[in-house]
């Protein structure tokens, strides 16, 4: 986005660019683990491919089993658990935010974004749906997060099913209830199955039945994977039941990630000895392409229109799916399951690709002088007097980890005809500086709208030479605790 212009000059037009027709591709990184009550590892680096040389544009992490005793569950409800803090810790640094989160007992589904993304991820809402002990306990269901990108509608569903091979039928029930169950405020797409792409995963708890335990291992040291394909539960399953036929996954090259000794790679060695299977699964399913309706019919006028809209913008912003990577972690013993990776390239055309609000901070800013945010809204969008700008460092982890902010309407002076000025009390400001974005968050789309340009906040002169520490001047700086603030 170019430099606001200056107050005698024309503001940028404020109608939103016409959309490019050329698809553009982007990485996404998902995770799946059980990791049965254990704290996150030191070095999750290779679990997140964070040395290779393409990183990833979106980050999905779904778990299992993590640890939700009644003492540590009711304080992660009030801090992050060790497995988010883990998480946005490593990504904050490399300008990764955590757009959405869901955390039912000990099931958890992140979703992380490269910064430069987060004005075009919108209609964010998360869920969860209980299947254990009745449908009233949280220890088996799913957990889901779902949004917009750039105008596409996906849908994330982190699951964990029932236990034993006897269940595979139990298994497939629970997972079309939760589908059926789970709905969002939303028109465009009120269930799962309206999405353009979902991606399902999690413990599935599908094993691999009638092969005896010497020919699956037998298969495993010969990395012959492919001969137990046709009695994994799943696969069979897959036969008979439309709905998992709609889910495409890739082929099992991995060796089966459940049920291994703990810190080892060797499978169950205790006196149960259970059979080794491909618990952990990710799988995707693309919108079905439904044919135009034939004929009028009054009783499905609504689902006709319905279908009439996905075909014309299944045509007009096409996307498309390539996996690119399946496989396990083996390196990983804290659990007695191993985790599964897989990485996605998505191709789409982009529905819109200017941001709703353009900001820009006016002038210098340190903890000496008031400040001035300018705004510029680019395409109409519901505000509220809940709307805010926050002031973040370069480097943030959340929405919530603003240094501070400013309610928009309460500190909003009119600049000229579309371009508007938000006060910023000098009070507010870090007293240390450093380098800083602003966002605009829109409490009606509960999501970040707009990112200015960073830009660096300067050291208090005052504070420098009157020798003062930053929390005998301002407040702020003590509550941050940040040691470059």
């Amino acid at each position: 986005m170019e430099e606001m212009m200056e107050e005698t000059e024309k503001p940028a037009d404020p109608r939103p660019k016409r959309r490019s027709c050329e698809a553009e591709s982007f990485r996404l990184h998902i995770v799946t683990w059980n990791v049965a009550t254990a704290d996150p590892p030191d070095d999750v680096n290779l679990l997140l491919h964070l040395n290779s040389p393409k990183s990833a544009d979106l980050y999905v992490i779904g778990l299992q089993e993590v640890y939700s005793g009644p003492l540590r569950f009711v304080s992660d409800m009030v801090f992050d658990d060790p497995w988010t803090h883990k998480f946005m810790s490593i990504f904050a640094p490399r300008k990764y935010v955590k757009v959405s989160s869901m955390r039912m007992q000990g099931l958890l589904l992140l979703f992380f974004s490269k910064m430069k993304h987060i004005p075009f991820i919108r209609d964010i809402q998360a869920t969860y749906t209980r299947t254990g002990v009745f449908g009233y306990w949280g220890n088996k269901g799913g957990v889901s997060i779902r949004l917009s990108f750039y105008g596409h509608m996906l849908c994330f569903l982190n699951c964990h099913l029932t236990a034993h091979m006897k269940y595979a039928t139990e298994r497939v029930d629970e997972f079309e209830y939760i589908m059926d169950m789970q709905t969002f405020n939303c028109k465009k797409a009120p269930r799962i199955v309206d999405h353009r792409l979902v991606f399902w995963f999690g413990d599935l708890n599908f094993r691999i039945q009638d092969h005896g335990m010497h020919f699956v291992r037998s298969c495993i040291n010969n990395q012959t994977y492919n001969l137990l394909w046709r009695n994994d539960q799943l696969i069979m399953m897959k036969k008979k039941e439309q709905l998992l036929q709609e889910f495409e996954e890739g082929p099992l090259d991995f060796q089966p990630t459940y049920k291994f000794d703990l810190n080892s790679d060797t499978y169950d060695s205790s006196g149960k000895k259970r059979k080794p299977a491909w618990t952990d699964r990710i799988l995707w399913r693309i919108r079905p392409i439904s044919p135009p309706p034939e004929k009028e019919d009054e009783n499905n006028i609504g689902l006709d229109v319905k279908k009439v809209k996905h075909l014309e913008e299944d045509e007009e912003y096409p996307l498309k799916v390539k996996q690119d990577l399946y496989i396990s972690n083996m390196e990983y013993g804290i659990s007695d399951h191993k985790p599964v990776v897989s990485i996605f390239m998505l191709e789409l055309t982009k529905m819109y690709e200017v941001s709703l609000v353009h900001l820009q901070a006016e002038g210098d800013w340190s903890a000496d002088i008031d400040a001035m945010v300018l705004y510029t809204p680019l395409q109409p969008f519901p505000s509220s007097a809940w709307d805010w700008i926050g002031l973040y460092k370069v480097g943030f982890s959340s929405v919530s980890d603003y240094i501070t902010y400013t309610w928009v309407k309460d500190n909003e002076v009119a600049f000229n005809e579309e371009v508007m000025q938000v006060f910023v009390s000098k009070e507010e400001i870090p007293v240390r500086g450093g380098q800083c974005v602003l966002c605009y968050y829109s409490n009606t789309l509960q999501c970040i709208i707009g990112i200015s340009k960073e830009f660096k906040v300067l050291e208090s002169q005052v504070a420098i030479e009157e020798g003062l520490l930053p929390e005998r001047i301002n407040g702020l700086d003590k509550i941050t605790g940040r040691k470059d603030f």
